[in-house]
């Protein structure tokens, strides 16, 4: 019941943050919230109203370009209020262009200034004002050797008794399914297999803060402990956010006395288990997933380098590597820019992407998929499972297989996700003639996803040339290769950190559609070809990329933080 009471008091919070922060945007996050049936009700309500009304509803069917259409052309005729309301609307949907379009046409005030104001805020042109966060301990380095363990515990007890590792993430299986929170789930498992014992905690506030309402404060998945951090009230900023982490967790860490922190990807995590660490003597590992930075800059193409956001999420983050005992990320490309911000080489360690061993069994029958799909079983079928976001570069696919089809090719696109992009590409394989070749059952349950690979031929990554594309590897086509397939990608570095030319797949030029359509002609005529490389790919996986190789090159270097010995090497990817 005391439970039920917070998750109330703590969703009322935060609805009110939400309402007085940006009343704009509450439509679309109670929208998201509300079951699918209603949500469909409502959006249809709001399609036979006014312009804004209307593009409230295209906004939340993803139709953004659509409702940026529809307010562009009423704001003409608009009054000073409604040009206000409109400019509102388009930073809830965050498109600063047309807000800022919108607020020069507004008169000179208060109410022009203030969404000004909040137009550099959401642009990232200018960051909030920092609340003094400090930490709570005095910020000396620790050593990495023969350091107290929980006031009491030797490294060597540690050792025998087996590892207790609490990992602190953003959020986590089954509310988000998504490659983050399925490797947090897989490394689970995998440590837990390898004796050591394994918990995760969540972000303070989650999954409430998601629109979830599931209040347990722990539940298991699989066998691994998965525990909620839920305050009274909602945190404002990431300091906020940062000051419940570290005291929610406290009582945690009370309770399961773990013998390290190991956090992931973004800053608030890094700085809340590094605060708790510095309190307890504990060892800090903080894994760096990504750079969400480098995912912000992607998504609008005025932003740049020199944003104040950008430039703020770098610096907190760079601090954590800093402060960490041990930095982990997932290939090469990422290591080296991680050294490149002044983090010793030696303390950055690369547990790159990897899969369950089921992954590596044979495919199921890939036909139930393709029937369901109206796919014909002779097809050749190219395509990915992804977040459909702009740096995937998923319209170059789109394109490739049109022209593929242009050719004579019988050729299919099946994209399996969902997204910002989603809509978009869908438009954009109508206007290529691709009704009936172009399939995009959006996103599919965990378990379903290797019926969907054994639905394809080949497995493309037609990833951007953007920063983020250049760094970042991603976890799905470690999961298609594990399953025989050959992947088809851009030739990008953390991409060649992957796929071997002419071994496990092929790299083409990215954005280039005629290339890739060149390179899957030429797959699509040679099937032994493909079998082959798919082969390659699978024996490749299996042997450097499983979750257990993972578990015990972690466990190795827990080890070595703790003084007990297995020391880990960081010089190589462990391909």
């Amino acid at each position: 019941m005391l439970q039920n009471v917070r998750a109330a008091t703590y969703a009322a919070t935060l609805a009110w943050r939400h309402l007085r922060d940006e009343p704009a945007r509450s439509p679309l996050l109670l929208l998201r919230v509300l079951p699918a049936p209603a949500r469909a009700g409502l959006r249809r309500a709001a399609a036979r109203g006014g312009p804004l009304l209307r593009a409230y509803a295209l906004a939340d069917a993803g139709e953004r370009d659509e409702a940026v259409r529809t307010v562009r052309g009423a704001a003409h005729r608009a009054s000073p209020r409604s040009l206000a309301r409109s400019a509102a609307f388009a930073l809830a949907i965050r498109e600063t262009g047309l807000a800022d379009e919108l607020i020069e046409r507004l008169p000179e005030g208060g109410r022009r200034a203030a969404l000004a104001d909040r137009s550099a805020l959401v642009a990232g042109r200018r960051v909030p004002d920092h609340r003094g966060y400090t930490l709570t301990v005095a910020p000396e380095r620790r050593t990495r050797r023969d350091r107290p363990v929980n006031g009491q515990r030797s490294a060597e007890h540690a050792r025998h008794a087996g590892l207790r590792v609490l990992h602190m993430v953003t959020n986590a299986l089954p509310h988000t399914n998504a490659g983050y929170t399925q490797r947090t789930h897989r490394i689970a498992l995998g440590q837990r297999a390898a004796g050591l014992d394994a918990q995760v905690a969540t972000r303070a506030g989650y999954p409430l803060s998601a629109g979830k309402p599931d209040a347990r404060p722990r539940l298991e998945l699989d066998g691994v402990p998965y525990h909620r951090l839920l305050p009274w009230s909602a945190p404002s900023g990431w300091d906020g956010e940062v000051r419940a982490g570290v005291r929610l967790a406290g009582p945690l860490l009370d309770r399961i006395r773990p013998h390290l922190l190991h956090a992931a990807s973004n800053h608030v995590n890094g700085r809340t288990a590094i605060e708790l660490g510095r309190a307890r003597g504990l060892p800090v590992v903080y894994e760096v997933r990504g750079f969400l930075e480098e995912s912000w800059l992607s998504r609008d193409p005025s932003r740049s380098t020199a944003d104040a956001y950008y430039r703020a999420e770098r610096e907190r983050e760079t601090a954590c590597m800093l402060d960490a005992d041990l930095v982990v990320t997932l290939g090469e490309a990422m290591r080296a820019d991680i050294v490149a911000r002044g983090v010793p080489a030696e303390k950055v360690l690369v547990v790159p992407n990897a899969v369950d061993e089921s992954f590596l069994e044979p495919l199921p029958d890939g036909g139930a998929v393709r029937g369901r799909l109206g796919i014909p079983a002779d097809a050749f079928v190219v395509g990915t499972t992804t977040s459909c976001y702009g740096y995937e570069g998923l319209d170059t696919l789109v394109d490739a297989v049109a022209l593929l089809r242009g050719q004579g090719v019988p050729a299919h696109a099946l994209i399996v996700g969902d997204g910002p992009e989603l809509p978009g590409l869908r438009r954009r394989a109508a206007e290529a003639g691709l009704d009936g070749a172009a399939h995009f059952p959006g996103r599919v349950p965990a378990g379903e996803v290797r019926a969907h690979h054994a639905a394809l031929d080949v497995f493309a990554v037609p990833r951007r040339d953007e920063r983020v594309s250049r760094l970042v590897t991603p976890l799905k086509p470690v999961e298609a290769m594990a399953g025989g397939l050959p992947v088809v990608a851009s030739d990008l570095p953390a991409l060649r950190e992957l796929v071997r030319p002419g071994r496990t797949g092929e790299l083409v030029g990215a954005g280039d559609a005629a290339a890739l359509a060149e390179r899957l002609a030429a797959l699509a005529a040679d099937p032994a070809a493909r079998a082959a490389l798919g082969g390659e790919a699978q024996a490749r996986i299996g042997r450097d990329r499983t979750w257990t190789a993972a578990a015990h090159r972690y466990a190795a270097a827990y080890r070595g933080l703790l003084g007990g010995g297995g020391e880990w090497s960081v010089s190589s990817n462990p391909e």
